[in-house]
């Protein structure tokens, strides 16, 4: 090395680096060393509440209680009650340095409290992060998430991963719109229709309380109505959510409310929104930005400050149930924060379930309907077409359309579209009487009995073989599993009409609306779009594959999927007529012809109360592997008073149909029990069944079983 290189020249020690200057000089500048996150260890706890209560997102029935962790000071700002956090979990007692517990995994969760100590004597892990200083967790949402866990025998993570939406960060930046004034009180509008309407309205405004089953009538006005009642109670100053089973519905009322009351007075929460424009709508809520929410099924725990009042639309269907653990139900969610909020309810559609009959008749609810003469002017004329005249129409049994049904579409397309409802294909009808079609039932438990290879009858609730069975209604013996088609498809209708356009709606394509101008609109129930001006006529096929479906809700399903058909229909006046294809003695299709789904429902009820059957009584369904399924029940302490109903054998899921929830696997074969208690009973039974739950997941060693609470279909 040459001495103009050497290190030992003073001209030679030339300065450092940049870069290396900045990193001495932050060096110098330092504090004391911070503790890595990781662990939190050595660093300070925070000098006041320095404990935190934490629910462990877990979702192990086991585990469904709350976990104290340290604070660190550093930490201390964000660590608020409601925050989302990440902890070590599955650390045990030997894994302790400097007075701190290390180790397990990390974690997410929520921050319940702040406690100046803990009830747990050891050594306590610290939080490894606050997530987000945005509270999302308010202690009324924690309340109901802890009463909806145990009314469904299941925990309060896996209800609060229902409840709460993922994180968006972009959202959480934006802030919130300023909340508005409170709008005057609407008029009542279309609810002077309803013997109570105008009374119900006022007393929302008023600040009061109402709780009403309302049963709405035929046409588009129920949004408009739903509308007014939301206005009504944000005039008091007071919050209020609606709940509606799909999109199109949420977005008919989320125009009617931007109608009446402009932009910025509601939030919609829907799936179709996508994650950060649905969590932004969210925050808003939370925020006390926006005071109304009309949402789809994740929006019943929308966090609405100040509720007024809660509203679901047709509690009936199927999406108002909810397929992840535990598995809630709209309507019930919404009574629970009723209950809770002490608000206002309202349970509407055009039909009537039999649980909203039972609020009305245990006076818990007041009915809100129309007189006699208003639904009269309201509804289309509907006709039947029953077994005997599809004997003797030559028509319907060459071309399967009965000659009632071809002449009502025929005038009905000089005036309008057409609707035409076809059941969804996988109805599977159950046992009935060969005389007078009453269905097939079990003589020691009242469950469906269903028809086996061998010939025998099999009860599909009890198991229990049936050799000697006779109609309790006509004395008959022989019975008949009524098979009609269930696809009429486009191509025929468009042979018996060839000069008229033909369009479909089901579950690849659903419509929305459809011109006012001749057409065939051929739908799956549910999937039906709105006309504008309303359907000229409606033809409704194939009544028995729904009626014949081997379910305790097939009757009352029926006849409300085809009255939502036929409030589609333009009124009588107007020469709006349905035409169903279903026997008229039967008592949804007498229904249907009156235009009266609340006696139906009444009726009902009447018939469940006398057997036993849901929602006067309660009942959950244990299903899983059959060995698992005999332990469980063996092991569970149940109420003195209950009934276990089976085991029997589910049907196997062939290899590459979609699973439902708490069906066997593809393959594999699964049985289910149902256990049944009578009325007040319910918590008892939910409380017994977590136990078990939890204790065989504590040991880890059995196969997991499938609990579900009221399961909507028990056959």
């Amino acid at each position: 090395m040459s001495s103009e290189n050497g290190p030992g020249d003073g001209d030679a020690a030339q300065a450092p680096p940049e870069q290396l200057a900045l990193i001495r000089e932050s060096v110098r500048k330092a504090k004391a060393p911070r503790a890595k996150p990781r662990t939190w260890r050595g660093a300070a706890l925070a000098e006041h509440l320095p404990v935190a209560r934490v629910l462990v997102d877990k979702g192990v029935l086991h585990l469904d209680r709350y976990f104290d962790y340290a604070v660190p000071a550093e930490l201390d700002a964000d660590a608020q009650p409601g925050v989302r956090v990440r902890v070590r979990f599955g650390a045990g007692r030997h894994r302790v340095r400097e007075g701190r517990r290390e180790g397990g995994g990390l974690v997410d969760g929520y921050l319940v409290e702040r406690l100046a100590d803990s009830d747990y004597s050891g050594p306590l892990a610290a939080l490894a992060q606050v997530v987000s200083p945005e509270p999302v967790l308010s202690a009324e949402l924690l309340g109901l998430a802890r009463a909806v866990a145990d009314r469904y025998a299941g925990s309060v993570a896996d209800v609060l991963q229902l409840a709460v939406p993922p994180r968006s960060a972009r959202a959480e930046r934006r802030p919130s719109p300023a909340p508005l004034p409170p709008p005057p009180a609407p008029d009542p509008g279309s609810w002077a229709r309803y013997e109570q309407g105008r009374a119900f309205v006022e007393s929302l405004a008023a600040g009061a309380a109402p709780r009403a089953v309302w049963n709405a009538l035929p046409g588009p006005s129920w949004c408009e109505e739903l509308a007014r009642a939301v206005a009504a109670t944000l005039a008091s100053g007071r919050g209020a959510l609606v709940v509606v089973p799909d999109g199109r519905a949420a977005a008919r009322v989320d125009a009617a409310l931007t109608a009446l009351l402009g932009e910025g007075r509601h939030a919609l929460l829907t799936a179709e929104a996508g994650p950060e424009k649905r969590y932004a709508q969210w925050l808003a809520v939370r925020r006390g930005a926006v005071r109304a929410v009309v949402g789809t099924r994740a929006a019943m725990f929308a966090p609405v400050a100040d509720l007024g009042l809660v509203a679901v639309w047709d509690d009936g269907d199927d999406s108002h149930s909810e397929q992840h653990a535990p598995q809630p139900h709209a309507r019930d969610v919404l009574l629970l924060r009723a209950a809770l909020d002490k608000c206002g309810f309202l349970l509407g559609g055009w039909s009537c379930t039999v649980e909203a009959a039972q609020l009305v008749e245990s006076g818990w609810a007041r009915p809100l309907v129309a007189g006699r003469e208003q639904v009269r002017r309201a509804a289309p004329l509907v006709r039947t077409v029953g077994d005997e005249d599809l004997a003797r129409d030559e028509a319907a049994r060459a071309a399967r359309l009965p000659t009632l049904a071809w002449q009502v579409v025929r005038d009905g397309l000089r005036h309008g579209p057409v609707l035409v409802q076809v059941p969804r294909r996988g109805y599977a009808p159950r046992m009935a009487c060969a005389n007078c079609r009453a269905p097939a039932r079990c003589r020691h438990c009242a469950g469906p009995l269903q028809g086996e290879d061998a010939g025998t009858l099999r009860c599909g609730w009890c198991g229990r073989e049936e050799g000697a069975w006779h109609c309790p209604e006509c004395g008959g013996f022989r019975l008949r599993a009524q098979v009609v088609g269930v696809r009429r498809t486009a191509e025929e209708l468009g042979r018996a009409f060839p000069a008229v356009p033909v369009r479909t709606s089901g579950r690849e394509h659903v419509l929305d609306t459809v011109p006012d101008a001749p057409a065939l609109v051929v739908s799956t129930p549910g999937a039906e779009p709105v006309a504008e001006g309303g359907y000229a006529a409606a033809l409704l096929l194939d009544g028995w594959a729904m009626l014949g479906r081997p379910d305790l809700r097939a009757g009352e399903d029926a006849l409300r999927r085809w009255i939502a058909a036929g409030a589609l229909v333009r009124p009588q006046g107007e020469r709006g007529t349905v035409v169903v294809v279903a026997e008229p003695t039967l008592r949804p299709v007498q229904a249907l012809v009156r235009w009266d789904p609340v006696g139906h429902a009444l009726r009902e009820l009447a018939e469940r109360a006398e057997l036993g059957f849901p929602p006067v009584s309660r009942m959950a369904a244990v299903s899983g592997p059959p060995e698992s399924v005999a332990e469980f029940l063996a092991a569970v302490e149940l109420p003195a008073e209950a009934q276990v109903l089976g085991p029997v054998p589910l049907p196997v899921t062939p290899p590459g149909r979609p699973r439902r929830s708490g069906t066997p696997p593809p393959g594999e074969h699964w049985d289910r029990a149902l256990i049944r208690v009578p009325p007040g009973s319910g918590s008892a039974l939910a409380t017994a069944l977590k136990t078990a739950r939890a204790s065989r997941t504590a040991r880890g060693t059995a196969e997991p079983v499938w609990v579900r609470i009221d399961p909507p279909d028990i056959g």
